[in-house]
């Protein structure tokens, strides 16, 4: 006899494949060693042909370099990522010419990483992957990182607060 999968789970694998399917469709793949951290999530790569590419981590928003655990976060991802070689799967650049990408550095997703070590929140506006929910969340509850603070400030109200001053 067969056991049905419930309703959940089946929408949790239907939604991974669809996200991994339109990832794979258009995607690009670079590689290269990142030679620089800007912050929390960016950072740049050095590819075999001398080719930089600033990286902004998709799908998270680390604190902003002036913003309570902003060093903290770049350090997280420094201490993951710099100096190695990465991956990089994009398949879009922002308004400022980044490159946005899921970021692999010696095996370990350092989007991911960043929001399960409490060092970034998962971006509300731009999430795909339910999956940065969850690391969120189970950050919070256990209070790693910059969720050690009662009531952090997301950063992009920590922007809009700025430009209004």
């Amino acid at each position: 006899m067969y056991k049905a999968i419930p309703l959940n789970k089946v929408l949790v694998i239907t939604a991974s494949m669809l996200l991994l399917q339109s990832l794979s469709a258009n995607a690009t793949v670079i590689t290269g060693r990142v030679v620089s951290i800007a912050d929390g999530d960016t950072l740049t790569i050095l590819d075999a042909n001398n080719n930089q590419y600033k990286t902004r981590l998709a799908e998270i928003d680390a604190p902003e370099k002036k913003q309570s655990f902003g060093n903290n976060s770049k350090q997280n991802l420094s201490s993951l990522c710099y100096g190695k070689q990465a991956t990089i799967t994009t398949s879009e650049n922002d308004q400022y010419n980044r490159v946005i990408g899921y970021v692999n550095c010696d095996g370990i997703n350092a989007n991911k990483h960043q929001v399960q070590t409490g060092m970034a929140w998962a971006y509300k506006q731009y999430v795909k992957d339910p999956e940065f929910y969850r690391l969120e969340i189970d950050a919070k509850t256990n209070k790693r990182g910059l969720w050690v603070d009662s009531n952090p400030i997301e950063p992009w109200k920590f922007r809009k607060q700025a430009k209004q001053h």
